[in-house]
């Protein structure tokens, strides 16, 4: 398929082009980041638990904020990410801020040949797994990186929301994998005025999906849970239920917009 041979560099350049927008972004509020405000949310914040000391690859990190709220919180961060400009940029922040966080410009794919060692917790959060085409690949990578015994930490947009068009109006997409999507964006979610105009290719993925990738690698599902919100702006016509969550207004209540999965990988 034409898209499996070009799909990363055209992210790529997407995300390079994502990262320049989003660093200056009320959205994303760097100046805040730098005082000290926090990133992470409390859905991984609880999976997480304590992580002094701990050994953790944050795949997909964009540029840094939460790789280094969780070095922030005593723990050693690898974080990984396609764009160059986004990792260009963690480092930036890390050099500012004085932490140790590693960070490394790799597709995912490419993880375990690309990092030294295995890790006690691999995390990846909200809008990761849409980029990536094969999920059976992904729990591969996740299940190589993890010590025996170290777990998985994963918080993701829920599949339902993938269906829908950019105005929740209607029905547009498959919920099951049914090959690339390919679309130009304009702008970005922390940006609708953002100067981009660029070609992104995705793929929509049932929770099934997500489970048998894990369970063929390896990985003993531990927890699962639904969220009926969103703590992030991130999506059209929503509404804001109560401080730092959002549902989509028409759908409040309605529909699952997140859900979240830790797994341990078999001693």
């Amino acid at each position: 398929m034409k898209e499996q041979h070009n799909y990363k560099e055209i992210n790529k350049n997407l995300w390079n082009q994502k990262t320049a927008a989003h660093v200056d972004s009320d959205f994303y509020d760097n100046e805040g980041f730098l005082k000290g405000k926090s990133s992470l949310n409390p859905i991984e914040i609880e999976l997480l638990g304590d992580v002094k000391g701990k050994e953790i690859l944050h795949l997909q990190c964009h540029f840094g904020q939460d790789s280094l709220s969780l070095a922030r919180l005593g723990a050693n961060v690898t974080g990984l990410d396609l764009s160059d400009r986004a990792i260009e940029q963690a480092q930036k922040l890390n050099d500012q801020l004085g932490l140790n966080a590693e960070f490394i410009c790799s597709d995912v794919y490419e993880a375990p040949a690309t990092l030294n060692g295995k890790f006690d917790i691999v995390f990846t959060s909200y809008g990761t797994i849409g980029w990536l085409p094969d999920l059976n690949r992904w729990a591969e990578v996740i299940s190589r990186c993890l010590k025996p015994g170290a777990k998985l930490v994963f918080v993701e947009f829920h599949p339902v929301v993938w269906m829908f068009d950019y105005d929740f109006s209607k029905f547009q997409y498959s919920y099951f994998n049914d090959g690339a999507i390919i679309e130009v964006q304009e702008g970005t979610y922390a940006d609708r005025n953002a100067d981009i105009v660029a070609e992104e290719v995705s793929w929509n993925h049932s929770l099934s999906e997500v489970f048998q990738g894990l369970l063929n690698n390896g990985l003993q599902i531990e927890s699962f849970a639904e969220y009926d919100y969103s703590p992030y702006n991130c999506f059209k016509n929503t509404v804001e239920i109560e401080a730092g969550k959002y549902q989509i207004k028409g759908l409040e209540k309605t529909i699952p917009m997140l859900y979240s999965i830790t797994a341990r990988k078999k001693s």
